[in-house]
């Protein structure tokens, strides 16, 4: 499994696999991208990151503000397209920051 950390407010958008763009009609399914019911909140920030999980086979996520929960569109980026995915070690050094405040999701 790969990870990645989201900005709350944010979506996903394109995924690349192997292959390229991640074709859904080829592989018969989507690709499995699940939120993790854990988030960092970065008081330095003052931003909360999601946790995601993606299957080995995804290699860059496109990743995107969502335009329904932003006040003006015009002052936020485009998309910013994630090419370095996490490991599972990589994720528990980021969770062990001093930056950082780890939070549980009941919800999801």
């Amino acid at each position: 499994m790969k990870y990645f950390f989201l900005t709350d407010g944010w979506t996903i958008g394109r995924v690349w696999g192997v292959g390229g763009l991640w074709d859904q009609v080829l592989r018969r399914r989507p690709p499995e991208i699940q939120q993790v019911n854990l988030c960092i909140w970065d008081q330095s920030q003052q931003e909360k990151m999601w946790l995601y999980r993606v299957e080995d086979a995804v290699l860059m996520v496109e990743v995107k503000p969502d335009i329904t929960q932003t006040t003006n569109p015009s002052n936020t980026i485009g998309q910013v397209v994630l090419t370095r995915l996490m490991t599972a070690e990589q994720v528990l050094e980021r969770l062990g920051t001093a930056a950082t405040e780890c939070q549980m999701n009941k919800n999801l």
